[in-house]
């Protein structure tokens, strides 16, 4: 139906009659929606400026009208990518482009398309567990691995991941969560298998598991996943339960073998240390003696040299000193009583002088 600007009944948009279209003014003049009203106004004044005046049946009409379709579908590309996502440009189904947060712009649908996945969540994979309503408990058959020793423990740990790279992830393989699933329980095994079972258990846990984390983290980059992992965390490591009580046995007695070793270790730190002191000091006793035997032998055989060369010299004088020396050497020992038969003769006194029995005397008042 063509639109005549001049005429008075009113076109599809309220034209300038008195009856007044449902956008146009009421009786009184008042306007029923000011701002609306404006803008439709305007749009009517700039179409009737740009279209002809047979309305939209000519071919002009028509162009501007697929003018304005064509920006509007152009318009349709404008996209924003929030700061916790990435965008994924398809051009036909096909990863083109990933784009980082801001204001971007693709060609229109169903040329190209984008996918907005969220890359800052932290997601979390358990394995040998489940905590959730459904499914809740242990899961041995992912848990239970063989130790470098050859035993077997269950060991229950959770990956921490996020997106790295939305288009890798999203079209690099084929299931990203059960990628990092499978990847992970077998970076565990392979580290869990190059230690012994009670490293597992006690005090190299947290080495483990880092020691995993970097082993997942490989694979994950060989395969092309996108994903970062962020933590590996090995929660629980225990033997299976129907051995559980002769596995705890067995650690008894090894604890019971280390207690003894370590208490004969102790003493042969004890007792060994002992006896080399002793043997240095019977050592050092008998070098004692040695020097003070040489020492005497050495003097004696000086002092006889010496008696010897004055002899030579002098014999009578050094026979009769050596009577002398060898007298006061035996006279030191004996009992010694003097008796002088020519003092107080006559008087009835006995000469009785007992030398060693006074001395003993002497020295017993002196104490």
């Amino acid at each position: 139906m063509p639109w005549n600007p001049q005429g008075g009944g009113g076109g599809p948009w309220g034209g300038g009659g008195n009856g007044g279209g449902p956008w146009g003014r009421g009786p009184g003049g008042g306007p029923q929606g000011p701002d609306f009203e404006e803008i439709i106004r305007r749009g009517q004044e700039r179409l009737r400026r740009a279209m002809p005046r047979h309305g939209f049946g000519g071919g002009q009409g028509i162009a501007i009208l697929a003018a304005l379709a064509l920006a509007l579908w152009l318009g349709t590309g404008i996209y924003r990518v929030n700061p916790e996502e990435q965008g994924v440009v398809l051009r036909f189904g096909k990863w083109i482009d990933t784009t980082e947060p801001g204001l971007h712009y693709h060609l229109p649908y169903p040329i190209e398309t984008v996918l907005l996945p969220k890359v800052t969540k932290v997601n979390q994979l358990q394995l040998g567990f489940r905590t959730e309503r459904v499914g809740r408990g242990e899961v041995p058959e992912e848990s239970r691995m063989l130790t470098g020793d050859e035993n077997i423990v269950e060991a229950n740990f959770s990956v921490f991941w996020r997106i790295k790279d939305a288009g890798q992830y999203l079209f690099s393989v084929r299931d990203p969560e059960g990628t990092v699933k499978v990847a992970a329980e077998s970076a565990m095994r392979e580290i869990v298998g190059r230690n012994p079972i009670m490293a597992v258990l006690s005090d190299k846990r947290e080495k483990i598991a880092e020691e995993a984390m970097v082993e997942l983290q490989g694979l994950l980059d060989a395969y092309g996943a996108g994903v970062h992992v962020t933590r590996v965390q090995l929660q629980r490591a225990d033997p299976p339960g129907t051995v559980i009580d002769a596995f705890n046995d067995v650690q008894r007695a090894k604890a019971d073998q280390e207690r003894a070793r370590n208490e004969a270790e102790a003493y042969r730190n004890d007792i060994i240390p002992r006896a080399r002191g002793d043997a240095e000091r019977i050592i050092q006793d008998a070098e004692a003696y040695k020097e003070q035997v040489l020492d005497l032998a050495q003097g004696e055989a000086k002092r006889f040299t010496s008696v010897l060369s004055a002899y030579k010299l002098a014999p009578d004088v050094t026979a009769r000193r050596l009577y002398l020396d060898a007298m006061e050497e035996i006279l030191k020992v004996a009992t010694k009583i003097i008796i002088d038969p020519n003092a107080n003769r006559g008087q009835g006194v006995q000469p009785y002088l007992p030398l060693p029995e006074l001395g003993k005397k002497q020295g017993g008042g002196a104490k």
